[in-house]
């Protein structure tokens, strides 16, 4: 039988490193969480910050994510993304989602209701 230490060991966490851009696909944003629904939300409708890049380029159509078990790894990720030139980001974006499908909806239901 697993004791306690080894049952939290085992447990699986879910890390994602994800890019957004706008409507227009125009602008892109790089980030992670560890739960996409509630950040996909809070990133439309301002919640994190109301002068935050996304809320001024209205950033919140999901085009790439990757999911980790492991927090450091996902930061990991979101670090070297965000050092690459735009062109190095489209590549990685359309080798999974060649016609910059917005996800969002394979997510949770889209566009979000505001509740507080």
């Amino acid at each position: 039988m697993l004791n306690v230490k080894n049952r939290i060991t085992m447990r699986q966490y879910n890390f994602y490193t994800y890019i957004l851009t706008n409507y227009t696909r125009k602008v892109l944003y790089t980030g992670i969480t560890n739960n996409l629904e509630r950040r996909l939300y809070e990133h439309y409708f301002g919640l994190d910050q109301k002068e935050s890049f996304t809320s001024k380029y209205k950033c919140f159509y999901l085009v790439w994510c990757e999911r980790y078990q492991y927090v450091n790894h996902a930061i990991e990720r979101e670090k070297e993304i965000k050092g690459w030139l735009r062109i190095k980001k489209v590549a990685l974006i359309e080798e999974e989602n060649p016609n910059w499908i917005f996800l969002n909806n394979d997510i949770m239901e889209w566009p979000p209701v505001y509740s507080e």
